[in-house]
């Protein structure tokens, strides 16, 4: 019962985190077609994207951590669960990737244009879906 309970909490704190994943680089979207003068948008999207982190940073570290403890504590094993290890580091790193970018915005130093933010909001659900397959397939 316990293993079902963390594993339920598991995917629920993923799929929440998920959701920042997904919408921040919006955000990021939206700052970087910000008119010149637009200074009341451009304060409202960055105080839109500093809450989002803010809620989404824990709810990454809680969603590691459950998996971490399934893998660790419920003997889970395999290769594919290397290779799932491997990509939620990867999503971790654009996570704190994420929190830079954010950084500069707010120090008006960002010059990546929304075209570029556009491709990077697409990584996180390219990494979801091989997640899922990993997880899912168990193919080694």
């Amino acid at each position: 019962m316990l293993t079902l309970t963390v594993k339920a909490l598991h995917i629920s704190l993923v799929i929440a985190w998920f959701a920042g994943l997904f919408y921040l680089p919006r955000i990021f979207v939206n700052l970087a077609m910000v008119p010149a003068g637009s200074d009341a948008e451009r304060e409202r999207l960055l105080l839109m994207a500093g809450k989002l982190y803010k809620f989404m940073t824990p709810l990454g570290f809680l969603a590691v951590g459950l998996g971490l403890w399934l893998w660790l504590g419920f003997g889970y094993a395999g290769g594919w669960l290397h290779a799932k290890t491997a990509l939620v580091a990867l999503l971790v790193a654009y996570h704190w990737h994420c929190g830079r970018l954010l950084a500069g915005f707010r120090n008006g130093t960002s010059a990546r244009s929304h075209v570029w933010f556009r491709v990077y909001n697409e990584l996180p659900v390219l990494v979801m879906f091989a997640v899922v397959f990993l997880v899912v397939l168990k193919p080694f």
